[in-house]
């Protein structure tokens, strides 16, 4: 029964932490934030290629 109670308590406090930081997430709009600042990196990457322009 200790057993049963301990592996609850470990994933009602693992729910609670996780429900907490995607809360602090979606308030401060951060997975935006950085989606602007992989997008940069990106823009940085696809501008060094070296492209064929011939037609």
């Amino acid at each position: 029964m200790k057993k049963i109670k301990k592996i609850i308590k470990f994933v009602l406090i693992a729910f609670v932490i996780v429900f907490f930081l995607s809360w602090i997430i979606y308030f401060f709009n951060l997975d935006m934030k950085a989606s602007v600042y992989l997008k940069k990196l990106m823009d940085k990457v696809y501008d060094m290629r070296k492209r064929d322009r011939r037609l």
